[in-house]
């Protein structure tokens, strides 16, 4: 009987056993760091796409909404708006937390879209926006970077607007005014007023001014006042004068430039709207209104403007078509706010998104428990 033996092939196979490498364990640092990366990542998705927390720094929009209220911001209600500007330290806006120093590089711009949204901005509903023109700081920014405001949108793209006496009407109808509307009025005292009796008016540090006294003694106020509080005051001991503020501008220009000498705050207008597909003859008049926002927020890489002409991509024509829709913004305090009367009219791809509700709000005249206006925590946005 004879053996065969086969290559690879053994009369006593063996068990081969397999080691695997012990796993290394993660340092605590490791697992912060991680934990750290992940949640930034899923909070700068959520702040991009979804919503975003906002807080009132004026009091440009009393009494819908307080100076020291947290917002609630709906991005999908217009639908979010892709980032123009990428290269930007996440979670921040304009600077790093608690600096000057800018926290973003504009190295790279890309061009910017908007995702599908619930639907359009609607006349009369408050709106959260990167403002065109900055009055206040002249820094030259990318579009998303520009400063956020909130503001109502009194006309849409299409409307006429226009200011009598300070009530405003569109496309020849008086706007329903929000309630608790406030105007600036001169009041006159018998004496400084006390914190007791300006508590009783319901007035915070952002609605008086206390503009000095005359020789006999008598305080002269500058007032933000409701129509109730105008009526409070007329009635209180220590009045001896109400009466309407001057028109004033403020020092700053109104928009268009053309209309300072004509056009007031209180008695502007009419101003056309334009919507995205309406079309303009060219003439000085048109540009004198229009002409900027065709050069910076259209979408032209070239536009030339000389003596009533206008050049794009070097091609002369004789009238223009808008690519997107424009809207009016105005404050609630229409004496205490620099909005679209100063700056123009706000592009659509400025339009950030929707006031849902108040979150939080602080009351920086308050003491104790009632630094925080309990009473204002979830409250809706109107």
């Amino acid at each position: 009987m004879c053996n065969y033996s086969q290559r690879g092939v053994t009369n006593s196979p063996k068990r081969i056993l397999m080691r695997s490498k012990p796993a290394v364990k993660k340092t605590k640092f490791q697992e912060w760091r991680e934990s750290i990366v992940f949640a930034v990542v899923v909070a700068t998705l959520f702040r991009w796409s979804l919503a975003e927390a906002f807080v009132i720094p004026t009091g440009s929009m009393e009494n819908s909404m307080l100076v020291g209220d947290y917002l609630w911001v709906s991005k999908i209600h217009y639908g979010s708006r892709t980032p123009r500007t990428p290269l930007q330290i996440p979670l921040t806006h304009q600077k790093i937390w608690g600096t000057e120093i800018p926290s973003y590089l504009d190295w790279i711009e890309l061009p910017s879209y908007r995702l599908p949204g619930l639907r359009k901005v609607k006349r009369g509903e408050p709106v959260v926006f990167n403002t065109p023109k900055d009055l206040l700081d002249p820094t030259e920014r990318p579009a998303d970077l520009k400063t956020y405001l909130v503001k109502r949108c009194v006309a849409i793209g299409g409307d006429v607007v226009q200011i009598k006496n300070q009530q405003v009407y569109v496309n020849g109808e008086p706007m329903i005014n929000p309630p608790g509307m406030k105007f600036r009025y001169q009041v006159v005292t018998k004496e400084e007023l006390q914190p007791r009796a300006l508590d009783r008016l319901g007035l915070d540090s952002e609605d008086f001014w206390l503009l000095g006294k005359t020789n006999d003694g008598k305080a002269v106020y500058s007032m933000l006042l409701t129509q109730e509080q105008v009526e409070a005051v007329n009635t209180a001991p220590y009045k001896v004068s109400v009466s309407a503020a001057s028109d004033d501008q403020g020092g700053f220009p109104l928009f268009p430039a053309m209309m300072n000498n004509t056009w007031t705050l209180n008695n502007y207008g009419p101003l056309t709207i334009p919507h995205k597909g309406m079309t303009i003859p060219v003439n000085d008049s048109t540009l004198n209104f229009y002409g900027e926002f065709i050069e910076k927020y259209e979408g032209h890489s070239s536009v030339k403007i000389t003596n009533g002409t206008l050049e794009i991509a070097g091609n002369p024509t004789n009238q223009y078509t808008f690519r997107q829709d424009y809207y009016f913004m105005m404050g609630d305090s229409r004496d205490n706010s620099i909005d679209s009367r100063y700056w123009g009219l706000v592009p659509e791809d400025h339009i950030l998104g929707k006031p849902l509700f108040i979150w939080f709000s602080v009351n920086k005249d308050g003491k104790w428990l009632n630094k925080i206006r309990w009473e204002r925590l979830g409250k809706m946005i109107e």
